[in-house]
């Protein structure tokens, strides 16, 4: 299993026992909440498809390499809770459940722990040679960066690669900001400040932030053909941290944008830029779960946004911003990150990850002697695993209130 998506150890339960009510609510519940997402956040909906398919994909690599494998697989869900739909197939139950959180694919034998027909014991996970197993459970997250690598290379293909412009440009102007009382406006470019050229956001930033409240700075602006300077007195920033001192223009501004690259270019910056991501999300992620930014983010101590916990309602909603600012490509280009993210996350190894799964599997075969097979035992882990689900759990609610309650 994994935090969106992975092979799941459920009872094979009736599809008749989720009671006909339950079945058309959830239904419906899928039914409105697309159509609403369509009318009032086009690009929201986009977005949420996109999640729901590489969801999708995730699952069908499990799917496909453990039928490759000669593992049995009894069900393939598109998300939790009471079924909504279901069909059987060759054995195999495909279906719909009520809450799109994930899916999951059910592996017969994952575990030392799982009763199985003493007949079917040879198709079960369990039984797999090791680089089987690992192929299984690996699947998954696999091919999250199959995904991503593909929407990376064809937005680099057809709609360019964001890159810097080697100038910072405004994009929105606070109202009653030092920026507005200087007249600065939205598309207005930002060469210096003080005379010191600031060509990137980064050291526009910096520089900005690097003086206190109070400080008079000259910017050298360039609008249309035109370039001149303009004075502006920084007051505290209102984002800073508890007890830091910062000064704030009040703009919101960017020194990239996507420029056109060939073919050619796209198939090496693409593979470049997704291994980049993968480290970033490696690195990211091990900020997001440290307990002390988690509270400092519940607290309002925090304000770094990069350590913050989220969920797919805070991505939902960055969506909106993507697709306005930047169209198909900016939509596709945040499904390939959270491919990343998820992938990598869905790797760390701790039950019930895929990641948990693919440590035993390995703990296993350093323990195999002369060809004899090692079964790990699963329940002297229930105690660590319970703690895990409910870190994640905490995780999720954490990132869920501030999605929804912090913006």
């Amino acid at each position: 299993m994994s935090l969106l998506a992975g092979p799941e150890e459920l009872p094979i339960d009736d599809p008749d026992a989720t009671p006909l009510a339950t079945r058309v609510v959830g239904a419906l519940a899928w039914i409105i909440g697309l159509v609403a997402l369509l009318s009032w956040r086009p690009w929201m909906f986009v977005f949420v498809v996109g999640v729901l398919v590489s969801i999708m994909l995730h699952e069908l690599g499990h799917y496909v390499t453990a039928r490759r494998s000669g593992m049995k697989v009894t069900q393939f869900f598109l998300g939790f809770g009471p079924r909504v739909w279901s069909i059987h197939r060759n054995g195999i139950e495909y279906g719909l459940r009520a809450l799109p959180l994930g899916g999951f694919v059910k592996i017969i034998g994952m575990t030392a722990m799982d009763d199985v027909d003493p007949a079917d014991e040879a198709v079960t996970y369990r039984r797999a040679s090791f680089p089987r197993r690992l192929l299984v459970i690996t699947a998954g997250s696999l091919t999250h960066v199959v995904v991503a690598l593909v929407t990376i290379v064809g937005v680099y293909a057809f709609a360019g690669r964001v890159q810097e412009s080697g100038r910072v440009t405004v994009a929105t102007v606070a109202a009653g900001s030092p920026a507005a009382a200087a007249g600065l406006r939205a598309g207005d470019a930002v060469l210096a400040i003080d005379h010191t050229p600031v060509p990137t956001e980064d050291l526009f930033r910096t520089t900005l932030g690097s003086r206190h409240p109070g400080s008079f700075v000259m910017l050298t602006v360039q609008r249309g053909g035109e370039t001149f300077d303009l004075g502006a007195t920084l007051v505290q920033s209102p984002y800073a941290a508890k007890g830091e001192v910062r000064g704030f223009l009040g703009v919101g501004s960017d020194s990239v944008q996507r420029m056109p690259i060939s073919v050619g270019s796209a198939l090496v910056h693409g593979p470049r830029d997704l291994v980049s991501g993968l480290g970033q999300a490696v690195v990211g992620i091990a900020r997001v779960v440290n307990p002390v930014n988690v509270f400092g983010h519940l607290t309002g101590s925090n304000t770094d946004i990069s350590s913050r916990p989220t969920t797919l309602v805070g991505a939902a909603k960055m969506s909106s911003d993507y697709g306005r600012y930047d169209g198909w490509a900016g939509i596709l280009s945040l499904i390939a990150a959270l491919n990343v993210s998820i992938g990598v996350f869905n790797m760390f190894p701790m039950l019930p990850l895929d990641g948990g799964h693919a440590a035993i599997a390995i703990y296993e075969r350093t323990r195999e002697r002369k060809g004899q097979r090692h079964l790990a035992d699963i329940s002297r882990l229930m105690p660590l695993v319970t703690i895990a689900v409910v870190l994640l759990a905490f995780m999720f609610l954490t990132g869920f209130y501030l999605d929804t309650f912090k913006g």
